[in-house]
């Protein structure tokens, strides 16, 4: 195996530190060609299917890649922008947030930038851009505030094989959840009271996550037991009694039991338990997405309103707000520490180097 180097590196160079956001991921557009490449990488991930391979590979493409990718073209259609993707260009606007908050506290060395998981930009692309700018020391923060085997861990698995091929591996530190850190919470908190000051309160405050197969938990995942502290936390925070909200979960996929109590059956039953109006908001998102967009502000709205509600309010994701970019910059800031801007001798650096015959 032949390691790659950065092809660039100048021995001269003052050592830079990178901060590597990452998210799930988006096909490149909103169509059924666009999708099979999408789903095909994602769906193959074994942390995101933990079924025995050679099964899974007759379901996905027998089964799952011939009709999928045609329904998923359809709904993307309806929350794709001018900008494209919206879990892209809020990837970017909050590496852009960050990166300007970052170095006008702490200097130019610092270098932001954004990937994902599935689709581009890939993670493997920009750990070699990071690399070859000189980056030694490397925060990535996986954007998802609770740890998941599908979501978080599946993002180390690509980073590590990246550094694999790498013949030089910076130092490195990885943020595998935040899901009770307190400026997360109170910048959730924020949210939900801005918009009760506008709109005012409803029945019943939703706190919707994405869906996980029950046996995930039951074999070890924590994701279930952060989801349902992070509600506890921001219900503190409004000071909500255990009537004025619940967590649920959305996004089922296949005939598995998964995390419950679910979402849209939940919304399809409260009218008749006397909840005329709801509010919903999804901190499991560090972004608005598909999942957010359309399911949540579309979707779920139609079961709920069927059913005999009267008022539905979803609550957006935080996005790139001035409170969101300041949560995350305190994140990566808080792991920055110890590594402060090297002293460097320049001139020194590249007379060594060229005792080497090296650049």
């Amino acid at each position: 195996m032949r390691f790659i180097g950065a092809s660039n590196y100048d021995h001269g160079t003052k050592p830079k530190i990178g901060v590597l956001l990452t998210n799930l991921g988006t096909p490149e557009a909103p169509t059924a060609k666009a999708l099979r490449p999408y789903l095909k990488q994602f769906l193959w991930d074994p942390r995101v299917v933990e079924v025995p391979r050679l099964l899974w590979w007759m379901i996905l493409h027998a089964f799952i890649l011939t009709t999928r990718p045609k329904k998923s073209a359809e709904a993307y259609a309806e929350v794709w922008t001018e900008r494209g993707s919206p879990l892209l260009y809020h990837l970017e606007d909050q590496v852009a947030g960050v990166h300007d908050t970052l170095t006008a506290r702490l200097g130019e060395h610092v270098i932001v930038k954004g990937a994902m998981r599935y689709g581009q930009p890939s993670i493997e692309s920009q750990v070699q851009a990071l690399l070859e700018e000189g980056v030694q020391q490397l925060v990535v923060l996986p954007l998802y505030p609770q740890f998941g085997g599908p979501t978080t861990a599946s993002t180390f698995d690509a980073l590590s094989s990246e550094l694999q091929r790498q013949r030089w591996v910076p130092d490195l530190r990885f943020v595998s959840s935040y899901h009770d850190h307190p400026a997360y919470i109170k910048a959730i908190a924020q949210s939900v009271q801005q918009h009760w000051d506008t709109h005012g309160r409803a029945d019943k405050l939703i706190l919707s996550y994405h869906g996980m197969p029950k046996r995930y938990l039951l074999e070890g995942d924590p994701y279930h037991c952060q989801c349902l502290k992070t509600s506890r936390l921001v219900a503190a925070e409004l000071a909500l009694s255990e009537n004025d909200y619940m967590s649920t979960f959305q996004s089922r996929f296949g005939r598995d039991e998964w995390l419950k109590p679910y979402t849209d059956e939940t919304l399809q039953s409260l009218p008749d338990q006397g909840v005329k109006s709801l509010q919903i908001i999804c901190p499991g998102f560090s972004a608005d997405c598909l999942e957010t967009i359309e399911e949540i502000g579309m979707e779920n709205r139609d079961y709920f309103l069927e059913a005999g509600g009267e008022r539905y309010e979803y609550i957006a994701c935080l996005n790139a707000t001035t409170d969101h970019i300041e949560v995350i910059s305190t994140l990566v800031t808080e792991q920055l520490e110890g590594w402060t801007a090297p002293k460097y001798d320049a001139a020194a650096a590249k007379r060594e180097a060229g005792k080497l015959g090296v650049n």
